[in-house]
């Protein structure tokens, strides 16, 4: 990993790094909501992408090792996450690269696409992204996790561990999930209760888009029904719908191999 140093304009430290080819084709990758850009590790260490490809990725704020303002004025507004990701793509010099969002990371994307466009990017991915806040594409799963914005540590703690069971149709090995806890343990509880009080995402954006999409979701997905991968793909015209059976909220970890096969095709013609 290569660390880049990336300030937000709002003034916030954002932590990143880069992997793979400097000369390469430009993947970012976003994680998602309590997550890490460590949730990236089974594309960012695939010697194949590598070979190919030059692999940014970056903590959100409030996330991993960058800067975890306790104000809810670092949180609610759209061009602040849309400005974040901005910053690291110009940090990064990156010159128009294909954005990966998995769940809340598709809401930063659609933040960018809203506050700067889509001039400067070849095309996005959503993994289980979540592109319109609305109950009927909501898992049950993700309903029932309160404790995440507990600040009874012992309850934070057992929310933040079924909140990560419930990711995985087929649970990750002990150490990959000692990992996980650690990293959306980082995260601050006001932080997770901040960012859950922004206001609905309409979905709007999605018909704006006319640049290569694709949409990946597991059909086991528990937090973010297939549904929402089904809407997002129906909404954004031409957009490409790769479905994965038996998989739950994660298929990056879960099917790696097959997922950074269809990124890489995906990615190499977004950017002919």
């Amino acid at each position: 990993m290569r660390p880049i140093a990336v300030t937000a304009p709002d003034g916030l430290a954002i932590a990143a790094g880069e992997w793979g080819n400097p000369a390469g084709a430009e993947i970012l990758f976003i994680h998602g909501f309590s997550q890490s850009l460590l949730s990236w590790t089974r594309q960012l260490d695939d010697p194949e992408l590598a070979r190919k490809f030059r692999m940014v990725a970056y903590d959100l704020r409030g996330h991993g090792a960058s800067d975890k303002p306790l104000r809810g004025d670092a949180y609610l507004d759209a061009r602040l996450w849309g400005d974040e990701v901005a910053s690291v793509i110009a940090a990064a010099g990156l010159k128009r690269p294909v954005l990966v969002g998995w769940s809340y990371g598709g809401r930063v994307i659609s933040d960018y696409v809203r506050v700067h466009g889509i001039g400067g990017i070849a095309g996005i991915n959503f993994v289980a992204a979540v592109t319109k806040s609305a109950d009927e594409l909501r898992g049950p799963a993700l309903k029932a996790i309160a404790g995440l914005v507990s600040d009874d540590l012992a309850a934070n703690i057992r929310a933040t561990r079924s909140f990560l069971r419930a990711i995985f149709a087929t649970a990750p090995e002990a150490g990959d999930f000692e990992t996980m806890l650690a990293f959306n343990m980082v995260v601050p509880a006001k932080v997770r209760a901040m960012i859950g009080g922004r206001a609905p995402e309409p979905g709007d954006m999605l018909a704006r888009l006319t640049l290569p999409v694709l949409v990946t979701h597991g059909t086991e997905d528990r937090l973010i029904l297939p549904a929402m991968g089904r809407f997002t793909a129906a909404s954004v015209p031409g957009a490409t719908l790769s479905l994965y059976d038996g998989i739950g909220h994660a298929p990056f970890f879960e099917d790696a191999p097959r997922f950074n096969r269809e990124l890489a095709a995906f990615a190499a013609s977004a950017q002919r």
